[in-house]
C-alpha cells in the first residue's frame, strides 16, 4: 500500500471514530438531559425566552436564543426542550474542538482532545446537558480557536522552523466569532484579550497590528457587540457593573484578606467536577508547557520540535491558562463557580491531546476506556437517586432501605417542573384562582422560572418576582400595570417563607391562602408550594435597581 493511500486510510479512520464519538456522547448526555430536574439558573433562563431583549440583567442575550430554540423548534415547554441547544451546541463544539487539534497537532491528537472532553463533567454537563450562556459561549470559544489555528498556521505540515505569516481576511471572521462569544458570556472578553496576547508574544504575528484586516475586524467586532452595548447604555450599564463587582455582594466576600484554604477548596472542587483522572494531567501537562515555553526547552526531547510548534503550544497556553488559572486563583479571593475556568481548561485539553500522542496507544486508550466507564457508572447512580431517590431513606425506590433522609437531601431541591404542571392541572384551587388573576408572582427570582415553565400551556400569564433581588425581573414588567390587578402568589416552604409572604403582603390589599402542593419522589414529598391569592395591587413594587 502506498504512503498515499495508508495517510487517506487513515483519515478515514479517524473521522469514523470522531463521527462514533460525537453520536455516541450525543446520547448519552441526551438521556441525562431528558430525566435530569432543571437547576434553579435553567429554570430562570426560561424566563429569558419569554422576555426576549437585547440583552439581560445577568447575562449577554445569546442563553435565550439558545435556550429558547427546543421550545420554539419543538412547541413545547419541557426541560428536554430547553437543553435541546445545550444537546446540540456542545456536538458541534467537540468536532470544532477535534479540527483544531487535528489541523495543530494531527488527527489522533483531534480525536483525543475530543474525546477527554466528551467524557469530562464539568465540561459535558455544563456545555453540553444543562441550559446555560456556556452553551453558545463554548461553540464560539471553539470556534475562535479553530479560525486562530488556521489563520496563524496555515499550514499542518510545515516542516521549517522559520515561517512567514501574512494576516488574511479570516482576521475578520475571527474578530466576528469572538465578539458572538462575547453576546454569549462575558467570558469571551477574556478570549479577545488573550488572543491579542498571543500575536504580541509570538515574534511571527506581530504583523497582525499592522494589517488592514485588523482594522475591518474590529468594526465587525464593535458591530456585534451592538445589543450588549445598547442594552447596557440604556440601563445604566447596570449589567457590567454587576458582572464587575456588586454580584459578590450577596456572598458577604471579604475582599481585604486572602484565604488559602478557599483556595484549596476550590481546586479539590475543580478536580472533581474534572474528574482526578482528566484534571491531574490537564494541570501537569499545561505547567509543564508553561515552564518550557519560559525557559525556552523543548516539550518533548525525542521529537524535533520546531519553531512552529512551540507557537502553536504556545497558542495553547495563551488561549486557555489565563482564563482557567485566573478564575481559579480569584476562588481564594471571592466565591466562585466551577464553570468560570472551564472555557480556559477547554483550551487546554488540545495540549494534553497533543502530549496524549507521545504515549503508547495502548497506555492512552486503558485511561480513557477507564474513566469513561467510571464516569458514566457514578452518573448513572447519581441520576437514578436524583430522579427516583435509590438511596432515599424510606422511599419506594430506595436500595437496601437508603441512607439519606430526605429532609437533608440537597438534591431534592430541584424541582420537578413538569410533575409540579401535573399537580397545577389537577388541583381546582388552582384552577379557580388562575382564571381571575393578571399575573403570577414569586418571592423568589428563580422560582419563577419553575413557575413559568409549571403552568399549564394553555396559560400565558407574565410570570414575576417581588424581591429584593430581582435579577431581570426589574427589567421585563412595569408594576404600574398591574396596578388594581389581581395575582397568584406562589411560595416555597421554608423557614424564610412566611417572612416572604409578610413583606410582599403591604402592596396588596388581601393576601389570602388558598391551598398547598407538594411534589414527590420515591412516595416522600420532596417540596411543598404554597398558593394564595393576591388581591388588588395597591402600588407597585419597588425593586432596588
Amino acid at each position: 500500500m502506498s504512503i498515499q493511500k495508508r495517510s487517506h486510510l487513515l483519515t478515514s479512520l479517524w473521522q469514523l471514530s470522531i463521527g462514533r464519538l460525537l453520536i455516541g456522547g450525543l446520547l448519552f448526555r441526551s438521556i441525562i438531559a431528558y430525566f435530569l430536574p432543571l437547576g434553579f439558573d435553567e429554570a430562570y433562563y426560561f424566563l429569558y425566552v419569554q422576555n426576549l431583549d437585547w440583552s439581560y440583567f445577568d447575562h449577554p442575550p445569546a442563553v435565550a436564543i439558545t435556550s429558547g430554540l427546543g421550545v420554539w423548534m419543538t412547541g413545547t415547554a419541557t426541560p428536554f426542550a430547553l437543553r435541546l441547544g445545550a444537546l446540540i451546541l456542545f456536538t458541534a463544539s467537540l468536532w470544532l474542538l477535534y479540527a483544531t487539534g487535528k489541523w495543530l497537532f494531527g488527527s489522533r491528537a483531534g480525536l483525543i482532545s475530543s474525546a477527554i472532553a466528551s467524557l469530562t463533567p464539568l465540561f459535558f454537563l455544563s456545555f453540553g446537558v444543562l441550559a446555560a450562556p456556556d452553551n453558545a459561549l463554548i461553540f464560539f470559544w471553539s470556534l475562535t480557536l479553530y479560525l486562530c489555528a488556521r489563520e496563524f498556521f496555515p499550514s499542518v505540515t510545515a516542516k521549517s522552523t522559520l515561517y512567514q505569516y501574512r494576516p488574511t481576511a479570516r482576521i475578520v471572521f475571527i474578530s466576528l466569532a469572538i465578539g458572538l462569544a462575547c453576546l454569549s458570556k462575558y467570558h469571551g472578553f477574556l478570549l479577545a484579550i488573550s488572543v491579542a496576547a498571543f500575536c504580541l508574544t509570538s515574534k511571527s504575528h506581530r504583523t497582525v497590528f499592522r494589517s488592514k484586516w485588523l482594522g475591518w475586524g474590529l468594526l465587525i467586532f464593535g458591530v456585534t457587540l451592538f445589543p450588549l452595548l445598547y442594552w447596557n447604555a440604556t440601563h445604566d450599564w447596570i449589567s457590567l457593573r454587576f458582572q464587575l463587582g456588586d454580584r459578590f455582594a450577596e456572598y458577604g466576600d471579604d475582599s481585604s484578606g486572602y484565604s488559602f484554604i478557599s483556595l484549596l477548596g476550590v481546586i479539590l472542587a475543580q478536580f472533581g467536577y474534572l474528574f482526578p483522572s482528566i484534571a491531574l494531567p490537564l494541570w501537569w501537562t499545561s505547567a509543564k508547557a508553561l515552564f518550557n515555553q519560559l525557559t525556552s526547552k523543548p516539550f518533548d526531547t525525542s521529537r524535533t520540535c520546531n519553531q512552529q510548534t512551540a507557537n502553536k503550544i504556545n497558542f495553547i497556553l495563551w488561549s486557555g491558562l489565563p482564563t482557567a488559572l485566573g478564575f481559579t486563583l480569584v476562588g481564594g479571593a471571592t466565591h466562585t463557580f466551577p464553570a468560570w475556568p472551564a472555557p480556559g481548561l477547554w483550551s487546554l485539553v488540545i495540549l494534553l491531546g497533543y502530549v496524549a500522542t507521545l504515549c503508547p496507544t495502548k497506555r492512552i486508550h486503558r485511561w480513557l476506556s477507564v474513566s469513561a466507564w467510571t464516569i458514566g457508572i457514578l452518573l448513572m447512580f447519581a441520576l437514578t437517586h436524583i430522579t427516583l431517590g435509590t438511596l432515599q431513606e424510606s422511599g419506594d425506590r430506595a436500595l437496601f432501605g437508603g441512607i439519606i433522609p430526605i429532609g437533608t437531601d440537597p438534591s431534592t431541591e430541584l424541582i420537578d417542573a413538569m410533575q409540579l404542571r401535573s399537580r397545577f392541572e389537577q388541583s381546582e384551587e388552582f384552577s379557580s384562582a388562575i382564571d381571575t388573576a393578571s399575573f403570577v408572582i414569586t418571592s423568589k427570582y428563580w422560582l419563577s422560572g419553575y413557575a413559568a415553565l409549571a403552568m399549564p400551556e394553555d396559560i400565558a400569564l407574565p410570570v414575576s418576582s417581588f424581591t429584593t433581588d430581582p435579577r431581570g425581573h426589574a427589567f421585563w414588567f412595569e408594576p404600574q400595570q398591574w396596578i388594581g390587578k389581581d395575582a397568584l402568589l406562589i411560595s416555597l416552604d421554608g423557614e424564610a417563607r412566611m417572612e416572604e409572604v409578610d413583606a410582599i403582603a403591604p402592596y396588596f390589599e388581601t393576601i389570602t391562602p388558598l391551598t398547598k402542593i407538594t411534589t414527590r419522589r420515591g412516595g416522600e414529598v420532596s417540596e411543598t408550594f404554597y398558593l394564595y391569592k393576591a388581591e388588588n395591587l395597591r402600588r407597585p413594587y419597588l425593586y432596588p435597581y
